[in-house]
């Protein structure tokens, strides 16, 4: 698989990132992304909406716990990640799940190939400009009426992370408008049908924006 024109250095630099973090990433957000009861409310309802058994991706996948979250919902997920290292650790933790590498503007699948994908705060290191181009690609390997669950931290300004953990590496952690993700959804021939914003918890510093969107 290769990476798509113009998107290779973001994608680079995002790799190199999490490859150098993930196990102090893995260790230090063990529980956070499912431990607000209305985060993992909406992930039911993305599961209750796909329905029992559909096929799924849960794009942007880090150490799987969303995955492994579906996957006990009776989903059949798999994960994609960019980072070999987040990688390691989705399989570690979630034996007999399937995650693979690869890059969401560019996946490896058939059109229409998906009842649904999560994008849960995977789209956040890609810069404005791909996102058409990214959502596009979602659209692609969703099947007609598939469902779309994308999650992302609101605002304007982005906030950069410099050597977390004493790792010599830096990225930018993006914040969206989500009326402007909702236009861009809608650009990409999506319908939206829900859209979700809740304050910041105890570690967030920002509020938290969530969309639900349907191939029209």
């Amino acid at each position: 698989m290769t990476d798509s024109p113009g998107s290779a250095d973001f994608l680079t630099a995002t790799r190199t990132f999490y490859d150098a973090v993930a196990e102090d990433y893995a260790d230090h957000f063990r529980d956070a992304h499912i431990s607000q009861p209305l985060d993992r409310a909406l992930l039911r309802v993305f599961a209750e909406l796909v329905g029992a058994g559909a096929a799924v991706a849960d794009l942007g996948c880090g150490p799987g716990r969303i995955t492994g979250f579906l996957d006990a919902l009776g989903l059949d997920v798999f994960g994609l990640d960019l980072s070999p290292a987040m990688l390691a650790i989705a399989r570690r933790e979630n034996p007999g799940l399937r995650f693979v590498q690869g890059s969401m503007l560019e996946l490896d699948l058939p059109d229409g190939k998906l009842a649904g994908v999560v994008s849960w705060y995977s789209s956040i290191h890609t810069p404005v400009e791909q996102l058409p181009a990214l959502f596009a690609e979602f659209r692609r390997v969703l099947a007609p009426g598939g469902h779309l669950l994308l999650a992302f931290q609101a605002g304007d300004e982005p906030r950069r992370h410099d050597q977390p953990w004493g790792r010599p590496v830096s990225l930018d952690f993006l914040r969206r408008d989500p009326e402007r993700m909702a236009a861009l959804l809608e650009d990409a021939g999506f319908a939206l049908g829900s859209r979700t914003v809740r304050e910041p918890g105890p570690t967030e510093p920002v509020p938290q924006a969530c969309l639900f969107a349907r191939v029209r």
